[in-house]
């Protein structure tokens, strides 16, 4: 019995791992769950098998994406011993995540609700961990002002003014927060 059920556990992330993928390149909102079956290859049961509807099918997937993401992100971390350097490294891996994003996935995450909230969690997460390596890369008011502004910036890029404003997609503005932060702290390599 064991074993089915780690069968079936594998199967299942393998499809949200499928999912991710495809998600990423062609967003979700305009997919049904007959259109999913289709590109992928499989029966809508097997569909359901990730979740019951396919709105929590979505969610399901976009969660995964994020838990995904975060674990790559903490793993560049972890290679990166240089304070300044973690700073860069952290959001550069951001910006590396986000960068096979599609703009259509964007668009998604924003227009529905519940995804929209939980890249606003994730955000919120990063943001509170870049404060927290800005502190142990310059202890100090600086670097606590400099921490603020990255988590202000942060948000900013969840809730699409960056790029209203800037042009900049998600990851390019993660880049580009990267640099201003580096430089800010006095670390750039």
């Amino acid at each position: 019995m064991e074993t089915l059920t780690r069968v079936r556990s594998q199967r299942r992330e393998r499809l949200i791992e499928r999912l991710i993928e495809l998600f990423l390149d062609r967003g979700f909102a305009e997919l049904g769950v007959a259109d999913l079956a289709a590109l992928l290859r499989c029966s809508k049961t097997t569909l359901y098998a990730v979740a019951g509807s396919k709105e929590q099918i979505i969610v399901t997937v976009v969660r995964a994406f994020f838990r995904r993401a975060t674990a790559r992100v903490e793993a560049r971390l972890e290679e990166e011993t240089d304070p300044g350097g973690r700073i860069e490294t952290y959001l550069r891996a951001i910006s590396a995540e986000l960068a096979a994003a599609s703009p259509a996935f964007f668009a998604d995450l924003t227009a529905f609700a519940p995804a929209r909230e939980i890249y606003r969690n994730n955000t919120r997460i990063a943001a509170a961990r870049v404060r927290q390596l800005v502190l142990e890369a310059a202890p100090g008011q600086d670097a606590a002002f400099a921490g603020a502004v990255a988590g202000l910036v942060m948000e900013a890029i969840h809730r699409g003014e960056i790029k209203a404003n800037t042009g900049l997609d998600d990851s390019a503005a993660y880049a580009a927060l990267a640099a201003m932060i580096v430089t800010r702290t006095g670390r750039a390599r």
